[in-house]
């Protein structure tokens, strides 16, 4: 293997890996993404729910704190570990579980679901959408961001550096755009929201690192809801691109 070639491990181990670092290295793109999060999902104060694939617990304390009765997943024992030592973790239920397999919740458990820069790392999109559409109300939002499959044409996909300095990849499978909505509309869900949003100057005066990225794509935020027409409809997908 090449020195400046990314090693690549298995997602579970690269994050197992990316653990100790995930919170401090400034990651650009979480910054992005987070409040786009926050308008999805709207109030959420008394609500019941789901991060499906957690990770350091970044969206379920905050969710927490907003009033939320939230439970948070994930299959990285160390990334849980990182978020059951922060502040305010006693709110939230964190359980170990991989969310690539069926989720151990009842129909309809949650009035919101959320999975945040997950999308990336599932094989099979279809069946994730469709357990993820299985546990929401049915009167409930999915909300699903992604690195932006735009990023694979670059040659980035999520990664970190090791103590060594090299570049580590969890393991990620290259989709497009259409694959991912293909996966949500055969899994019976319908796109009641699309967004995507690219690196902007603000965002590379607060991160000079994303400087490369200036004008590409590099999140996309879809909206769900569960058990309806599975037909995606002019009128039903508010479609945009965010560039500034």
């Amino acid at each position: 293997m090449s020195a400046d070639r990314p090693r690549v491990l298995p997602t579970r181990e690269g994050y197992d890996r990316w653990a100790d670092t995930y919170d401090t290295m400034g990651n650009w793109l979480l910054a992005l993404e987070e409040p786009e999060v926050d308008r999805a999902l709207g109030d959420v104060a008394d609500l019941d729910v789901l991060d499906a694939g957690c990770g350091t617990g970044r969206h379920a304390l905050r969710l927490a704190e907003a009033g939320a009765r939230v439970t948070a997943i994930d299959f990285s024992e160390a990334m849980l570990a990182k978020a059951r030592a922060k502040p305010g973790a006693d709110r939230v239920r964190f359980l170990v579980h991989d969310v690539t397999t069926a989720l151990p919740f009842a129909d309809r458990s949650f009035d919101r679901v959320l999975s945040a820069l997950v999308l990336e790392h599932i094989s099979g999109v279809r069946a994730f959408f469709a357990e993820l559409g299985r546990v929401a109300r049915h009167d409930g939002r999915i909300v699903v961001t992604a690195m932006h499959p735009a990023m694979f044409d670059k040659g980035l996909s999520a990664s970190f550096r090791d103590d060594a300095g090299a570049e580590v990849r969890p393991r990620s499978y290259p989709m497009t755009l259409a694959d991912y909505l293909a996966g949500a509309v055969e899994a019976g869900l319908a796109v009641t929201g699309l967004s995507e949003h690219a690196v902007d100057e603000p965002l590379v005066a607060r991160y000079p690192r994303a400087q490369r990225l200036l004008g590409w794509p590099a999140l996309l935020v879809l909206s769900l809801a569960p058990g309806a027409d599975p037909r995606v409809s002019s009128e039903a997908t508010n479609a945009r691109t965010v560039l500034s």
